[in-house]
């Protein structure tokens, strides 16, 4: 309040300044230029008329002023003095405004500095109620980074000491590969029995190996490389059936089956290659969690702006906490190393980003040893 009355003190004080100057500069003209004024005024406003008298022939003259004209000409006058005084405010008003806001904008940008350089600053003790928005949003803007930042460090963490295990682990098939494959080489005349159970042995440890080094790759190129989407009309039934094609080793070895429960015309447009990487994912980890000779039932149904893809298995209920954390990047819901659902902790996590990629939606519901992943992509 005290700042606007002393702008408007500011304004009064150049209008009358400038007043006083165009009467000076009045007074000079008039002055030293020996009545110019007086006589340009005489000569634009004063008509002058002449009257005779017959009788003695004296000729008299009159003046007045030409009311009309000079109200004409104040008339200008006043609305000239307007337009200056108005172009004068609004040029006060832009370069003070100008400062203001340059000196609001430096303080903000200290304040800022110093609330997001400072660890445990408090927002509402640094942020005056001037500035009271821009503190609530930064108080907002630190928080999102600080969640970030930690969300970053836990996924390097979780990548560092799953790249620790993996070099370990790369050892143990290598050492037994290395073993036995000696053995064979030593001792030619091995009985045909033994010597088909070692290079049994032998090819499961190398299945291992190469399980880990592709683990091992998958880890290393994500997110090191960022492909378009190449997107076309898809038949999502067949996608669906090709994919359980494949997965019936996969499903045999672990006693499952699968269940398709779709329309044989149901279209998505989308990338395939990538669509199919992401219901392979998660099919693959509904395998892994799965309980031994269960179903897993695959629906696809079209809504009114999107279709969606579901994916049930029963096997052990997801707690809550590990819910939220399932789509991060190296999060793996079983630590152990050395058991059938071990991997990088990506597929789901990759499969997320390439659903959000085409615009739509990963979610996840664990409940009473039923889990179901859901996919819901835009029609078009």
């Amino acid at each position: 309040m005290k700042g606007r009355i002393l702008f408007l003190l500011k304004v009064i004080m150049g209008i009358y300044g400038i007043l006083i100057v165009c009467y000076g500069i009045f007074y000079l003209v008039d002055t030293f230029g020996n009545g110019l004024f007086l006589d340009w005024f005489a000569n634009k406003f004063v008509i002058i008329t002449s009257h005779g008298n017959t009788e003695t022939g004296d000729l008299f003259y009159s003046q007045e002023i030409s009311w009309s004209v000079l109200k004409d000409f104040l008339l200008k006058c006043f609305c000239a003095i307007v337009l200056f005084m108005a172009a004068v405010i609004s040029l006060v008003i832009h370069f003070y405004t100008k400062h203001k806001v340059a000196d609001a904008r430096k303080e903000a940008g200290k304040l800022i500095r110093m609330y997001m350089d400072t660890e445990n600053a408090d927002a509402e003790a640094l942020f005056t109620s001037r500035y009271e928005e821009i503190g609530t949003e930064m108080e907002r803007v630190k928080t999102t980074m600080q969640r970030h930042e930690q969300i970053l460090k836990e996924e390097s963490r979780r990548k560092s000491d799953l790249l620790t295990y993996l070099a370990h682990d790369l050892k143990t098939p290598l050492t037994s590969v290395m073993g036995y494959l000696s053995l064979l080489r030593e001792a030619p005349d091995m009985p045909e029995e033994q010597k088909e159970r070692y290079v049994g042995i032998a090819f499961d440890k190398a299945c291992r190996l190469e399980s880990l080094l592709n683990e091992f790759f998958e880890i290393t190129r994500y997110n090191l490389q960022e492909i378009p989407l190449e997107k076309e009309t898809i038949d999502l039934y067949y996608m669906l059936v090709q994919m359980m094609d494949e997965f019936y080793p996969i499903l045999s070895a672990h006693g499952n089956t699968a269940n398709l429960h779709a329309d044989e015309n149901l279209r998505l447009y989308g990338d395939p290659e990538k669509l199919a990487r992401v219901f392979n994912n998660i099919l693959k980890n509904a395998v892994a969690y799965s309980y031994p000779d269960t179903a897993i039932e695959i629906t696809a149904r079209e809504t009114d702006e999107a279709v969606e893809i579901s994916f049930a298995n029963k096997g052990k209920t997801i707690p809550k906490q590990k819910l939220e954390s399932i789509f991060e990047k190296f999060f793996r819901l079983d630590e152990a190393r050395g058991s059938n659902t071990g991997g990088a902790g990506l597929g789901l996590a990759i499969a997320k980003e390439i659903v959000e990629q085409h615009g739509g939606c990963l979610r996840a519901e664990s409940k009473e040893e039923l889990t179901v992943f859901c996919v819901s992509l835009p029609l078009h």
